[in-house]
């Protein structure tokens, strides 16, 4: 059994993380509100963006889920040092984070990311370069990082088969559910197939 520290576990991708991991392992999380708390975890009501809380949820800890979403103010980047910090002080090496397909390379000019390319559909590119940020800030750490980069992500089902693929989208992925998303990201945990990459995943 593992300790977990886990941040978004309340998004949608986050808490089908959260319902596998509190089933086997210890679990820290931070929420933002009295009323996300749970009994069967080390609940710490909190700011992502607080060094302090961040360093609460994180103390004890052996891996760390980040499944927190993007906004308009650029919570990845501003975060992300906050996790590094807490994480050396407590001396954990492996994070686990969920970004998305835009900051795989391109299928076609590996020169570019898929976001720049017009392999995305996407015409805002605010949250993916909020995520590519983050990306860079944990390329060039020390860790023991993976960041799993889900494209389109429905709701949908638990399906279990799925294609992966390292640093770029698997050929002709259109979409992923959340929940075969937040399966893959727990499957991390033992897994170090995918240490120090980004992984594509779709069906």
């Amino acid at each position: 059994m593992m300790k977990i520290a886990l941040f978004g576990s309340t998004g949608r991708v986050g808490s089908v993380v959260f319902q596998q991991v509190k089933s086997v392992h210890e679990v820290n999380r931070l929420i933002r509100s009295e009323t996300d708390r749970e009994a069967c975890s080390n609940d710490i009501v909190g700011d992502v963006l607080n060094e302090e809380d961040v360093m609460r949820t994180i103390e004890g800890c052996d891996t760390v889920i980040s499944c927190l979403n993007t906004d308009k103010n650029d919570v990845l980047t501003r975060s992300m040092p906050n996790l590094l910090k807490a994480m050396r002080y407590h001396g954990v090496k492996r994070i686990i984070t969920c970004g998305t397909a835009g900051i795989l390379q391109s299928r076609k000019d590996s020169a570019v990311f898929r976001f720049q390319s017009s392999e995305s559909k996407r015409r805002s590119t605010t949250a993916a370069e909020d995520h590519l940020r983050a990306y860079f800030i944990l390329k060039a750490s020390e860790m023991d990082w993976t960041i799993v980069c889900p494209t389109y992500l429905p709701d949908g089902e638990r399906l279990g088969i799925y294609r992966t693929e390292k640093e770029v989208l698997p050929p002709e992925g259109k979409s992923i559910s959340m929940y075969d998303t937040g399966d893959f990201i727990y499957q991390q945990l033992e897994d170090d197939r995918y240490i120090r990459t980004r992984v594509g995943i779709c069906y």
